[in-house]
């Protein structure tokens, strides 16, 4: 407690931060001391300036060097937090599911300019919808693929599922905070979806079981290991989705796996054995393989 009694004000509160985080050897201490700080006063960071050399309120002191103490053993920040902006939407996210990566951005925009967008008559200015299309996402984890396209893009229906009952508990909480629209179901895969869909989402494990121990702390020793672990070769679930969706798919409708940076030509190859065309494999802003999709015609 005498520590505490020596930082009094924001200013000091934030380069005390600062300077624990860098010892402990965190590659963004400066940007992490500076969340956590705005996370346990509720300011903005305006705000905190404008305030900066004033004492810090109430336990800000204590609450805030627990959170950095929670940051210093590589704790991921968003788990501390219990937040994570995904599409500009704020969900909230903790150790039962995978934290959103703005990697995955790039599968649900690739969905949205390709389905789910209000269409013209012919002829008119109307933007009255059409029958709207019917999306699955599987392996939902924070239900982020999914509410981001029932937000965002224009479908008639939009489920999500995973074999996580955690995981499920998680997406329900980010459907009140959000007002998506989306039908969660505990499933495994397939095992208890009903119909068909004319899209099928999914970001399933796929980390080879033996490097999941040399990622960072961050992420081998706190984000769920059900949500990582892609077997042997990461690709259990590509075979099983590969396998599987033509049943659950509409005539002509479409897939869009988001890939590790190595499994694009597997994954592609996964899906033209199985009869789908037009397979295509895209990359993220780091010029990396992220996303393979194809269409499935009966």
């Amino acid at each position: 407690m005498s520590e505490l009694k020596k930082v009094r004000t924001y200013r000091e509160l934030y380069q005390e931060g600062k300077k624990r985080l860098a010892a402990a050897g965190l590659a963004e201490a400066d940007t992490d001391a500076r969340l956590l700080l705005l996370y346990i006063t509720g300011l903005r960071w305006n705000e905190l300036l404008l305030r900066y050399e004033e004492p810090a309120a109430g336990d800000a002191a204590e609450r805030y060097f627990a959170a950095v103490e929670r940051r210093a053993a590589h704790e991921p920040l968003q788990y501390i937090t219990r937040g994570q902006n995904f599409c500009g939407l704020d969900l909230y996210v903790d150790e039962r599911v995978l934290i959103p990566r703005q990697d995955t951005e790039i599968l649900v925009e690739l969905v949205l300019q390709e389905h789910g967008k209000p269409a013209l008559k012919s002829g008119t200015h109307s933007t009255e919808m059409p029958e709207g299309e019917r999306v699955l996402d599987l392996c939902t984890g924070s239900g982020c693929i999914a509410i981001a396209l029932a937000k965002l893009g224009r479908f008639s229906a939009v489920s999500a599922a995973d074999i996580s009952a955690d995981a499920l508990a998680v997406a329900e909480e980010n459907l009140k905070r959000t007002g998506a629209e989306v039908t969660l179901i505990h499933s495994d895969l397939f095992s208890e979806i009903p119909g068909k869909f004319d899209v099928i989402t999914a970001n399933p494990p796929y980390i080879q079981s033996e490097v999941i121990d040399t990622l960072t702390p961050e992420v081998r020793e706190h984000e769920p290991r059900l949500a990582l672990d892609g077997d042997e070769d990461g690709l259990v679930f590509y075979r099983r989705l590969a396998s599987e969706c033509p049943a659950h798919l509409n005539p002509g409708g479409s897939v869009y796996f988001e890939i590790g940076y190595d499994q694009g030509e597997a994954v592609c190859a996964l899906l033209r054995d199985r009869g789908f065309s037009g397979v295509r494999c895209l990359k993220d802003l780091a010029g990396l393989d992220r996303v393979v999709t194809g269409v499935y015609h009966v």
